[in-house]
């Protein structure tokens, strides 16, 4: 059985190792293109894949789990070891990524606990997602015959909190659950977050976490090493060797021989994780948010990264530039060429049917009654849309004064299926004018949650309870009577295309078309407005003509061969009457 060991460097079976690590998130990569992504990672001469686990998909209810599918962690870690690749997990509870919540599970908003604490009750959650999770990883880990070197103890915890009762509760657990293999933690590479977040003085690794200026981070790094008098390897956890990127805002790109060089410098002085090697998908609803002061700025579906490997995991430029300096610096590492796949663009697909949301949204959802209405985690839904309505009487001549209270995080309001505004968090709140020409009216509200916060201060905030909060106001008074119906848009395969479908209103469009031999493709969104696209009835992303990615990927593990069908949800009432590919992204200019 092999033997890893942490001291002045790390050690493999007692010879010096220096881990040549990339990130690829199994959960973000169609299982079809799991191989593809590590091969090429091997092919590239390194030898270990890092993956962090995220708690909301694997318990996405309370004492619910599921690890089948894009989920399944074990089958992901097992071909990786037959790729004769090593493993570094980070097992939640939090893991940051950009991902909805910091990975966090909603449902626990609704427990009365402080999350990332030694709050009892929470830790209680932790353990019993713990005793389904860590079993899978206790047996591949090294010592047990598996590829997995070390676990990470939480995540960044140094940039939220400093409480080490909570970080060794935390290790108590993964102890507690069989995990013997050496435990790290990972944080920016300077003094204040090194201290808070790491357990340093129980012996466990330090790491750090940047993306250039190696020979100054590592030296900050070091620096705490003495302090402690801790003769420890160097080692950058998350290389940021590109970024994540928002809505609005143009895509960020690094030069691939800059970002070569300055990975060279790094390996000179300590071990790496390429962050990311292979970015992925964030498919469904699993994008996270940035927080900026008073607004939240949701992130694309894309989790492209400008990495190693493009969103569909092809090499990139980065890939031949930093291969060319490897095998300058380490001629004797097993070197190899890139898998690379073919996309293609079938031809335009002509609409089928059409339909609005407000004529079937009894069919695929179910109705809840009360006097107030219940926000997103009340409702026992974590992500995706609720359509809020009542009746409100007319009191007045003039334009009733109406206002929407602690909605998150976007709102259109209709009035008898008209659209009288559109608000997001910043101006939820704000008077909107209402002309009632009729008494009563249905006011109908379609609130979407865009995206939980996934890193600082504001994960905890009020803002990240989703839905409608206290409610809407005409004149000084709460409404009431309200009907919701939560939308958390898993499974559209019920929808009656036979029902009304009105201009102008959030609906339902279907094409239907037929392929040969599936490969990879990207859905050219271009014409549309704002929603969410399903292939063969599996939510691969949102979309927005905001850019400045106005295509989403299609892995061809989501197609068949035969009769596919696309099912787009779009609520600005803007749509094509015939559906475009592309062999590539495409992108607005801004």
């Amino acid at each position: 059985m092999k033997v890893f060991q942490i001291k002045e460097q790390f050690y493999l079976d007692e010879k010096p190792f220096k881990i040549l690590s990339g990130a690829i998130h199994y959960f973000r990569v169609h299982p079809d293109d799991w191989y593809h992504s590590l091969y090429n990672l091997k092919a590239l001469g390194f030898n270990t894949v890092e993956t962090y686990v995220p708690w909301n998909l694997h318990e996405p209810q309370k004492g619910q789990f599921n690890f089948e599918g894009i989920l399944d962690l074990g089958a992901f870690l097992d071909l990786a070891h037959s790729l004769g690749l090593y493993a570094i997990v980070r097992p939640s509870p939090y893991i940051c990524a950009e991902w909805e919540w910091g990975g966090l599970p909603a449902w626990l908003m609704k427990e009365n606990l402080r999350v990332r604490s030694s709050d009892q009750v929470y830790l209680k959650h932790l353990d019993d997602y713990y005793a389904f999770l860590l079993p899978k990883l206790v047996k591949r880990q090294l010592s047990h015959g598996g590829n997995i070197l070390m676990f990470q103890v939480e995540n960044e915890y140094g940039s939220y909190g400093e409480e080490k009762a909570y970080l060794r509760a935390v290790t108590a657990l993964m102890k507690k659950h069989g995990l013997t293999a050496p435990f790290f933690t990972s944080d920016g590479p300077w003094r204040a977050t090194l201290r808070a977040g790491s357990l340093i003085e129980d012996d466990i690794l330090v790491t750090g976490n940047f993306g250039s200026k190696a020979n100054e981070n590592f030296a900050q790094m070091q620096d705490f090493f003495d302090e402690y008098g801790k003769k420890w390897p160097l080692m950058c956890m998350e290389f940021w060797d590109g970024w994540f990127n928002r809505w609005g805002e143009e895509v960020i790109r690094r030069d691939a021989d800059e970002l070569a060089q300055a990975v060279m410098e790094a390996l000179e002085l300590g071990s790496i994780n390429l962050y990311m090697f292979h970015g992925g998908t964030n498919f469904g609803f699993m994008n996270g948010c940035s927080a900026r002061g008073q607004k939240d700025l949701p992130q694309v579906t894309s989790y492209d990264y400008d990495a190693i490997l493009d969103e569909a995991g092809n090499p990139s430029k980065k890939f031949y530039a930093l291969q060319a300096l490897m095998k300058e610096r380490y001629p004797e590492l097993d070197y190899k060429d890139p898998l690379v796949k073919e996309a293609s663009a079938p031809l335009a697909v002509e609409l089928t049917d059409k339909v609005g949301l407000f004529s079937v949204v009894d069919l695929f959802s179910h109705r809840i009654d009360a006097f107030y209405p219940q926000n997103m985690e009340e409702l026992n839904q974590s992500t995706g849309y609720i359509l809020y309505q009542t009746r409100i009487e007319k009191d007045k001549l003039e334009a009733e004064r109406l206002r929407i209270i602690d909605a998150r995080d976007r709102i259109q309001v209709y009035v008898d299926g008209n659209l009288i505004a559109t608000q997001y968090q910043e101006e939820i709140g704000e008077d909107i004018s209402l002309e009632m020409p009729q008494s009563p009216v249905k006011l109908q509200i379609l609130v979407e949650n865009m995206g939980r916060v996934n890193y600082g201060h504001k994960l905890t905030a009020p803002t990240q309870s989703k839905g409608l909060g206290r409610g809407a106001m005409a004149d000084l008074h709460y409404i009431g009577n309200w009907e919701m119906f939560p939308l958390p848009l898993e499974d559209v395969s019920s929808l009656d295309f036979n029902r009304e479908w009105q201009e102008g209103q959030p609906a339902f469009y279907r094409y239907q078309f037929e392929l040969g031999t599936p490969t990879d493709t990207y859905v050219d969104m271009t014409g549309f407005g704002k929603g969410v696209v399903f292939v063969n009835n599996v939510n691969i992303g949102r979309f927005w003509e905001k850019g400045p990615i106005c295509s989403l990927y299609v892995p061809k593990g989501y197609l068949k061969k035969g009769v596919n069908t696309i099912t787009v949800f779009e609520t600005e009432g803007k749509y094509r009457e015939r559906l475009v590919f592309s062999q590539k992204h495409v992108y607005k200019d801004l």
